[in-house]
């Protein structure tokens, strides 16, 4: 049976098909036969039955590989746990796999017409999917930690992707490694994610009930994809018809960790910018408008008649807090300021300057003059930290539509990398102001 490749992210949350079905058996207490067909019925019915797709396509997979029944018996027993073995019910693994595949047939899924330019399905060539899945499985099992996984389940495993299918192998080894708490490195770890992404996987799918063993907290690693810290935070209430009340806002953003972030690195980033911006010289007036101008008067502080620093004073418990509970040990810092790309940063401001001197941010209602803008972000640069500084910067040219050039653009992206920022992080603030995006 040849898998045909979706972009699974948009189908399911979580898992699926027959490695979410051994997932369920796992968490079980003691299902019987009855039992293991109620989860897989349920399985099946995931994305309004689209799920019968997915295991149908596993179970043909692994039927029609010609693998031995013992391949099969290891990579079962050890993706459920041990929890559901057919042999206790009076028959063998192979007869009731066959069983189930009656009732789920292999089929195709109707294409689904896509609206957009970029390619509608991931495309991995199968070979390099099973040499990568085979090099995670080594890693694996070879590994001190391993030890507590059966020994026959490496062979199985690889067995299955060389004979079977390549990314059933891969959602099996996911499965046996969170059944027997193995831990994974952040090395592996970052990996498994790379092909998570590749092919289109729903993140969960990877990290929920893996033992992660995250590096140490640290703000100055920039281990996310995109904008990081108040620049976010000013973001997620930039919404135009609803955004969240004050505090929840804050409590949202300082939970929001990127899936390759140790757990409180987004806290710990909000708190080194309130921090920071507390600490400066920057006067109330100038901390509210850097704000209201990157939010696009998205929550109105000065209308709420919130103070600027106490709004800062407020992100900052917030992430304090956050940090309390998810980080305990960890002692909030603020590092040093990269005060030597403080000209780079200004001289990015001024040579836009001159067009935002012309815009208005929320020009219909409190508006926001460009130039005051402009100078509470050169104040920002120049007192407080040219990083916060010029992901503000980045911040304002979204809010104000701000069309740049290939050169600008580019410029932009050069001096992101200089900061240390995500490959997403320039891309998703301004790639489509610019004529080339």
């Amino acid at each position: 049976m040849t898998r045909q490749r979706e972009r699974y992210f948009e189908l399911y949350e979580d898992d699926f098909g027959l490695s979410a079905l051994t997932g369920r058996l796992a968490s079980a207490t003691a299902p019987d036969a009855v039992r293991a067909l109620e989860l897989a019925a349920e399985v099946a019915g995931d994305c309004e039955g689209e799920g019968a797709v997915e295991l149908g396509v596993d179970l043909r997979c692994l039927l029609d590989s010609g693998l031995p029944d013992g391949t099969l018996r290891a990579a079962w027993l050890a993706a459920t746990h041990e929890r559901f073995d057919p042999a206790d019910f009076g028959t063998d693994l192979r007869t009731w796999l066959t069983g189930l595949a009656d009732l789920y047939p292999a089929r195709t899924r109707r294409r689904r017409q896509v609206y957009w330019l970029e390619r509608p399905h991931p495309e991995l060539a199968e070979e390099e999917l099973r040499e990568a899945v085979i090099t995670e499985i080594r890693a694996s099992t070879s590994a001190p930690t391993s030890a507590s996984l059966p020994a026959t389940v490496a062979e199985a495993l690889q067995d299955i992707v060389g004979e079977a299918d390549g990314e059933l192998g891969f959602r099996l080894l996911l499965r046996i490694l969170k059944a027997w708490n193995v831990p994974v490195g952040k090395e592996q770890y970052d990996r498994l994610m790379e092909l998570d992404a590749k092919l289109g996987y729903p993140g969960p799918l990877v990290y929920d009930g893996l033992d992660i063993q995250w590096l140490p907290l640290d703000p100055t690693r920039r281990d996310g994809s995109g904008d990081f810290g108040i620049s976010a935070l000013s973001e997620r209430f930039s919404g135009d018809w609803w955004q969240p009340p004050a505090r929840e806002g804050v409590e949202q953003a300082a939970a929001g960790d990127d899936t390759a972030q140790t757990p409180g690195t987004a806290a710990a980033l909000l708190y080194e910018d309130a921090s920071r911006l507390l600490a400066s010289p920057l006067t109330t007036d100038t901390v509210t408008t850097l704000w209201l101008a990157a939010s696009g008067r998205g929550l109105n502080i000065d209308v709420l008649g919130i103070d600027g620093r106490d709004w800062l004073r407020l992100i900052a418990d917030v992430s304090e807090k956050r940090l309390r509970d998810i980080a305990p040990s960890y002692t909030p810092v603020v590092g040093p300021v990269r005060t030597e790309l403080a000209p780079p940063v200004l001289e990015v401001i001024r040579e836009a300057s001159p067009y935002l001197a012309t815009r208005t941010v929320s020009a219909h209602w409190l508006g926001i003059p460009g130039p005051a803008a402009v100078a509470a972000l050169e104040e920002t640069v120049t007192h407080a930290d040219p990083d916060l500084g010029y992901r503000l910067f980045l911040r304002l040219l979204k809010v104000l539509s701000v069309p740049l050039t290939a050169h600008q653009y580019a410029g932009y992206r050069a001096l992101g990398e200089r900061f240390g920022y995500g490959e997403d992080h320039v891309p998703w603030a301004v790639d489509h102001l610019a004529p080339a995006n």
